[in-house]
């Protein structure tokens, strides 16, 4: 305001001038004096070692999280003026044992006469009883007498059903060898049993014996590999892998020239688009549009290579023609190499001059190049699965031998370079069929 003022001519309202002392006059802050004094620091400590000895207020800190917040500052106990609970030596008797044995422990006055409180924690399995008519009428079978069935169960309500100590415990003078699964086959078929004939509803306990011992043969075959043996699995799973790595990239590959094949298939037919253009045509305008068919025919004549998808520079505005022949950078390294070895092999230019009617031809060319790469590729993972089907075939059955037939087996170069094949279908040259 004062520079617009002082061209206007206009005097100035008279104001106070400011000044550094008017301007800090307001600003004086009040300082707090403290009472505490920072020791100093002794010679040769570190500052770090020295903050965690001492604070702004003296009070070293703890060695161990403390949610007090104070320290090593003693917490002062809080006394109850409450009468204190008396105790006394009594004794009690534990109800999991049996034979009535009798211990004492301090235990308050209040809680005389309750029980022991870990005998909450006595908790055994029901094993199921049967009488000798349940018995004869339903649980009589070939293979087990009553005697060693009363002592299974008697070593089942024993030891909790642990049917490793009861196998250990199996009383082997009296009665025949039995193994763990005999035991536990023959303890839950009588569960079974009794329940079905006690109650309505058919309660079943399911114990798979021969899966049991399956399980338990392999663990043993497991554990008893030899060094040799474990070598020789971790061959075989390398090359198992190494199998279905190589089923992926055949797949990658079948997936790969179906898409070739789908777009080659797909490619329009310029005779189908004449023959619809020319219906829509009245008579008076024939000869100009059949002009008009003619090079629209020209241009789409010019076939989209299937190869290489090269980019397009009609709506990017100012660009030089020698780009059009530049291969796009998603293009791989193997097929680059072998881009450059087919022309090296033709005589030709890898970077020709870059008019038109070259860049268009060149550019179709190269695709073709990378269309013969793919198809070769796809050729030689069909021939590697026919042997394989082959090897496969004569593994399963001995003593034959799987003819495959001319049509599906590989043909030499001699014979290839004799055969026109028109992959494509490029409206520019007959499809000659054999």
């Amino acid at each position: 305001m004062t520079d617009v003022r002082d061209i206007l001519d206009i005097e100035s309202p008279s104001t106070n001038e400011l000044t550094k002392e008017s301007i800090f006059a307001g600003d004086k802050r009040i300082k707090k004096k403290y009472d505490y004094k920072v020791p100093k620091r002794p010679e040769g400590m570190h500052r770090e070692v020295f903050a965690l000895l001492c604070k702004d207020n003296n009070d070293v800190p703890p060695l161990f999280p403390t949610d007090t917040g104070k320290g090593y500052k003693q917490m002062k106990a809080n006394l109850g003026m409450k009468k204190v609970r008396s105790w006394k030596w009594t004794p009690f008797t534990n109800p999991a044992r049996t034979d009535d044995a009798i211990f004492h422990h301090w235990r308050r006055v209040v809680d005389a006469g309750k029980e022991y409180p870990f005998a909450k924690f006595n908790k055994k399995i029901p094993i199921p009883a049967y009488t000798n008519t349940e018995y004869v009428q339903h649980l009589v079978t070939s293979g087990w007498t009553r005697a060693e069935t009363d002592h299974l169960f008697d070593l089942c309500k024993r030891f909790d059903l642990r049917f490793i100590i009861v196998h250990d415990r199996w009383d082997h003078k009296k009665y025949p060898t039995r193994t763990v699964e005999d035991l536990k086959n023959r303890y839950y078929q009588v569960c079974t049993t009794l329940s079905k004939a006690k109650s309505q509803h058919e309660k079943t306990y399911i114990f798979d014996f021969e899966h049991e011992r399956r399980r338990k043969e392999q663990l043993k075959k497991l554990f008893e590999r030899t060094p040799e043996q474990i070598e020789e699995e971790q061959v075989l799973l390398c090359e198992l892998r190494k199998i279905e790595q190589r089923k992926k990239e055949r797949d990658r590959k079948t997936q790969d020239l179906q898409k070739l094949i789908t777009a080659a298939d797909n490619q329009v037919d310029p005779r189908k688009i004449d023959r619809k253009s020319s219906k829509k045509n009245n008579n008076s305008n024939r000869n100009k549009l059949n002009k008009a068919d003619s090079s629209n025919a020209i241009k789409l004549q010019v076939v989209e290579p299937t190869g290489i998808k090269f980019p397009d520079f009609k709506n990017s505005g100012v660009s030089l023609r020698s780009q059009r022949i530049k291969l796009p950078s998603s293009l791989g390294q193997k097929k680059l190499k072998g881009i450059e070895q087919t022309l090296s092999d033709m005589k030709l230019d890898l970077n020709p001059p870059p008019n038109e009617i070259i860049c268009q031809q060149f550019n179709e060319l190269r695709s073709d190049i990378v269309l013969h790469y793919e198809l070769k590729g796809a050729l030689i993972t069909c021939d590697y699965e026919l042997q394989s089907l082959r090897h496969q075939y004569e593994a399963l059955s001995p003593g034959k031998t799987l003819i495959i037939p001319p049509s599906l087996q590989p043909k030499s170069d001699q014979d290839i370079k004799t055969e026109l094949i028109d992959v494509v279908g490029s409206p520019n040259v007959t499809n000659i069929v054999y």
